[in-house]
């Protein structure tokens, strides 16, 4: 099963163009989507829930045991193998987690009581909630109302889960708690996973994506992007006095502060950039840097 996005385009009333032909083959577990704010992620991820139209081109869900679903024209039957957690997921205060969970779990179709109670008392099992399943959800933390958030996507067992940002204000421990049960989603099924923080990448998806500005910067599986970064990304200790000098002068990927001192990072692939720096491992930040920034020559057909 894949997702096979080609050449979708999509520019707003006020001329802004969210989407500039973009190409993406997704294929079953996790994919991450990393971008900027206002890279046009969650336009893409709107389009593929089809929560809104795309202008021009095409995404193809592909290797379904019914056939194959056209995204963008059969919205009935993405529905049906959808699940959804946008980035801002509202939940009513007063209702408890078990009485909303099976409100959704009528309006996807559970009409039969019995089988939907067995459905969503799994649902909230999975998600470490049964416990607290009668409990108001306006008492629930971040990282619980994005469980439950899950929980309704994974009604009627989807084939095509999207969650937009959803680690965005977790503390460590709920991130961690998230980070597991979205692996354990993934098992079997599409998920895109659409962030700007690149740990989360790092420590989930097979695949990716850099987005920026509607365009695709970069594709691959991590580990290979991080190693052929290797021998590219250098480091030195530097005064404040001496940032936009080196800014000016070489290709920076990042500042930090550690330990009271602040450490730029730049990218050069001819040897060390200049006297002072030390060559470093390279992550995957510095590979979302390096592409953000213009510094990777044809990186999408170097990572296909």
């Amino acid at each position: 099963m894949e997702l096979q996005i080609r050449d979708l385009a999509k520019t707003y009333g006020n001329g802004v163009r969210a989407l500039d032909r973009v190409s993406l083959t997704i294929p079953t577990g996790m994919f991450g989507l990393l971008g900027p704010n206002g890279a046009g992620k969650s336009t893409l991820m709107r389009t593929l829930a089809t929560l809104q139209d795309a202008d021009a081109g095409s995404a193809v869900l592909k290797g379904l045991p019914g056939g194959d679903i056209d995204v963008l024209r059969d919205k009935d039957a993405v529905r049906r193998v959808l699940g959804y957690l946008p980035q801002d997921f509202g939940v009513y205060a007063k209702v408890s987690a078990l009485d909303l969970l099976d409100h959704f779990a009528r309006l996807k179709g559970l009409v039969d009581a019995p089988s939907r109670r067995q459905t969503v008392e799994a649902l909230l099992h999975r998600v470490n909630l049964h416990a607290v399943r009668k409990q108001k959800l306006g008492g629930f933390s971040g990282g619980m109302r994005q469980r439950f958030g899950i929980a309704q996507a994974l009604l009627c067992n989807p084939k095509l889960v999207i969650v937009d940002e959803p680690t965005a204000g977790l503390d460590p421990e709920e991130r961690v708690r998230f980070h597991n049960l979205l692996a354990d989603i993934a098992a079997d099924v599409i998920v895109i996973l659409s962030t700007h923080i690149v740990s989360d990448v790092a420590d989930l998806c097979g695949q990716l994506a850099v987005i920026d500005a509607g365009r695709v910067l970069l594709t691959g599986r991590p580990d290979a992007l991080v190693a052929g970064m290797q021998g590219r990304i250098w480091r030195k200790a530097a005064g404040k006095g001496e940032i936009e000098a080196l800014k000016a002068r070489l290709q920076l990927v990042s500042t930090r502060l550690q330990a009271g001192q602040t450490i730029v990072r730049a990218y050069a692939e001819g040897g060390v950039p200049e006297p002072g720096f030390e060559p470093v491992e390279s992550e995957l930040e510095d590979v979302y840097f390096c592409s953000i920034a213009g510094y990777l020559r044809d990186p999408v057909a170097a990572a296909a």
